[in-house]
């Protein structure tokens, strides 16, 4: 058990946000949960957690929770869980440029903006860790996931960068790529495609048939699922560990398709998840 820290959280309403509040909360740590809707926040601060709104698509509201939470801790931020994101199913020929800029302005987009507004604070301290919940869908992309692969492979772009940009900071950049977790991840994106795919003319609606069974089926749709606690796990390691690891895989895939990047010829990798 390390010292308490403050931990500033995204995406806390349910899944792997809100199971890694719990944890941390009850290590000893200070935790900041926050949420998109007002019930989510009303519910959480029911719990006993100090709850924020944060809605990582407007600028407005990432402001107030960062003032919201220097205000609460008399200016400390020890940590900050970027994990709050979403996923927009659909071929990437079927996404609008509205529908894809909707999946950037919460998946990368707010999460940069909240965590440029973090950083001074953590500059200010000398200390601080930036740990971002990526995917196996930030190291291979796979179909029908176009969006979600795009904000994701992005992110893990600008948190090497960032990493290499505070050498010497005393800031720490950790990146947690996650495969198949259990949570309500599948249900919000069959109603994101619902609400913007219109399969009916599209040339891939055969395949957008079987998508529609795999987001609808109840427990795990995939084999080597796991709970939320595999993910939070490995942010208690990032949070409390002397020296965090710059990635940590999360779920049998993502070992095994970071692996299979290293050693294959592209070509035989696409044939790989043209399967899956």
């Amino acid at each position: 058990m390390s010292e308490s820290k403050t931990i500033l959280i995204t995406g806390c309403s349910s899944g792997i946000g809100y199971c890694a509040a719990a944890i941390l909360r009850a290590r000893g740590h200070h935790v900041i949960v926050t949420a998109r809707n007002t019930d989510d926040v009303t519910r959480l601060s029911d719990e006993g957690f100090t709850a924020l709104q944060l809605d990582l698509a407007r600028s407005e509201s990432i402001k107030n929770a960062v003032k919201e939470s220097y205000d609460l801790t008399g200016g400390k931020i020890d940590v900050l869980f970027n994990n709050g994101a979403f996923g927009q199913p659909g071929a990437v020929e079927d996404l609008s440029r509205e529908v894809l800029t909707k999946q950037f302005e919460t998946n990368f987009f707010g999460t940069h903006e909240l965590t440029n507004l973090v950083l001074p604070i953590m500059r200010q301290q000398g200390y601080g860790r930036i740990i971002y919940n990526s995917s196996v869908l930030g190291l291979v992309a796979m179909r029908y996931r176009g969006a979600y692969n795009a904000s994701k492979f992005a992110i893990e772009g600008l948190a090497d960068t960032l990493r290499l940009e505070l050498q010497g900071s005393g800031i720490h950049i950790s990146l947690i790529e996650p495969g198949p977790i259990l949570s309500d991840f599948r249900t919000n994106s069959y109603a994101l495609y619902k609400k913007h795919i219109d399969p009916t003319h599209s040339y891939h609606k055969p395949a957008y048939d079987a998508m529609e069974a795999r987001l609808q089926k109840e427990g795990p749709a995939v084999p080597f699922t796991l709970p939320a606690k595999a993910v939070a796990d490995k942010v208690v390691h990032a949070v409390e560990a002397k020296r965090p690891k710059i990635r940590y895989y999360v779920t049998f895939p993502t070992y095994l398709f970071a692996f299979l990047k290293r050693v294959l010829p592209f070509s035989w990798l696409d044939k790989i998840l043209r399967m899956v």
